[in-house]
């Protein structure tokens, strides 16, 4: 039938067959799906494993690069990188927001929303000065991270994450961000620090980006306030999201959303603090190079 509907000159007949081959599709594949559950019934534990779904994170092409946590090599190279002081409690977060220059509203409600998701962080307006001038000052101060917003047309549009005081420098595509007021039926944010969760970074890109999301947030967090925060990557797109756990009874419990809420995409990562003219870079997101399949994913 769906060779014969091409053919079909009229576009309204050709809808018509469309719609029928569809119905008649439907049909087969509900008649199909009732046989396997008889069979199913039938032969009780001897029924044959259910097929798994072919989903394209599933279907991913391997990478050379997919860590493996019980390795030796793997575990003392992350011993010794820069975000290992935080791992071993060697250091406290303390992080400095800031903007562009002359941020707009939408820029200025969602730093300050930031402010309260991440505790012992700091707001500061940049007034001109250039991040090469910045970073000094935040080391002399002790801080131990820099968030950069940046913005397009009033727009947050981009994140610039620099570890200090020796890097690295992570730049991010922004997308999508929603602040609190933007959120239906939203929870009130209370004082506790979070649990942060950091969900399918694999790659050993993958693992460097999670390690630094996750130095944001303080070591030991608050359960009473049952807070929690999100970085789950799903095909190299890192969604923000910020919760509260709600306790039905002994055994539903339900997630209240707290906002805000935003979607990253790396775009870059610099060896050292950000150096825009003479930086290393240790990998640079190259569209036309590296988007060529559905299937490829970096982190």
């Amino acid at each position: 039938m769906s060779l014969i509907m091409p053919q079909i000159k009229n576009k309204q007949r050709r809808g018509e067959m469309y719609k029928k081959f569809l119905k008649e599709k439907r049909k087969v594949k509900m008649e199909e799906k009732k046989k396997r559950k008889k069979e199913e019934n039938q032969l009780g534990s001897k029924a044959p494993p259910k097929k798994k779904p072919k989903t394209i994170e599933n279907m991913r092409v391997p990478d050379e690069t997919m860590v493996d946590p019980t390795n030796e090599e793997t575990v003392l190279d992350l011993e010794q990188d820069e975000m290992a002081p935080y791992f071993k409690q060697e250091t406290t977060p303390k992080i400095l927001i800031t903007t562009c220059d002359r941020p707009k509203n939408k820029t200025n409600s969602f730093i300050k929303e930031l402010k309260k998701v991440i505790p012992n962080s700091v707001v500061k307006y940049r007034r001109g000065l250039d991040l090469k001038k910045i970073i000094p000052q935040a080391i002399a101060k002790d801080f131990t991270d820099l968030l950069v917003v940046n913005e397009d047309a009033g727009e947050p549009n981009g994140l610039v994450l620099c570890h200090l005081p020796d890097g690295p420098t992570a730049e991010f595509k922004m997308m999508n961000v929603k602040l609190c007021k933007e959120l239906k039926r939203l929870g009130e944010m209370s004082d506790h620090e979070p649990e942060i969760n950091v969900h399918n970074f694999n790659t050993r890109l993958g693992v460097t980006i999670g390690r630094m999301l996750t130095c944001l947030f303080p070591h030991r967090p608050n359960y009473r306030g049952r807070r929690v925060v999100t970085f789950h990557n799903q095909r190299d797109f890192i969604f923000f999201r910020h919760h509260r756990y709600q306790f039905r009874n002994a055994e539903k419990v339900s997630l209240q959303e707290l906002g805000p809420r935003f979607i990253l995409k790396l775009r870059s990562l610099q060896k050292g603090t950000f150096d825009s003219k003479s930086g290393i870079y240790l990998w640079i997101h190259k569209r036309h190079e590296m988007d060529t399949s559905r299937r490829k994913f970096h982190l």
